[in-house]
């Protein structure tokens, strides 16, 4: 069963998440509404990945699950959007079980236990 749930905004071919660890919503449906994502993510134990700050704020807002991995990094080039990814999802692996909310941004990263 996969335990990370990739949101529609982020790419689809994108070889770190191809995997069975890995779901994107189009390969449930590309046209869920944000609470239909977020309830399909709580009943299965799922890590959300998105750029969307509202499953952030959510996640804020209740205890998990879901996790909640936000990518903060804005629009660039795939080669750059990759590169950042590939260097920070090594952590991301290590330490998503420990916090609610992992902020992935161009310098740094953030978590909120």
């Amino acid at each position: 069963m996969a335990k990370f749930l990739i949101d529609a905004n982020l790419p689809y071919y994108f070889e770190t998440w191809k995997g069975e660890d890995y779901l994107h919503v189009f390969d449930l449906n590309d046209e869920m509404k944000d609470r239909d994502l977020w309830e399909y993510a709580r009943t299965r134990n799922m890590v959300i990945v998105s750029k969307d700050a509202d499953f952030s704020d959510r996640v804020m807002l209740s205890e998990p699950p879901p996790h909640v991995v936000q990518i903060c990094i804005g629009n660039m080039k795939m080669r750059r959007f990759h590169a950042h990814i590939g260097r920070d999802w090594p952590w991301v692996l290590e330490n998503v079980d420990n916090y609610r909310l992992i902020r992935l941004f161009t310098d740094r990263i953030e978590a909120v236990e």
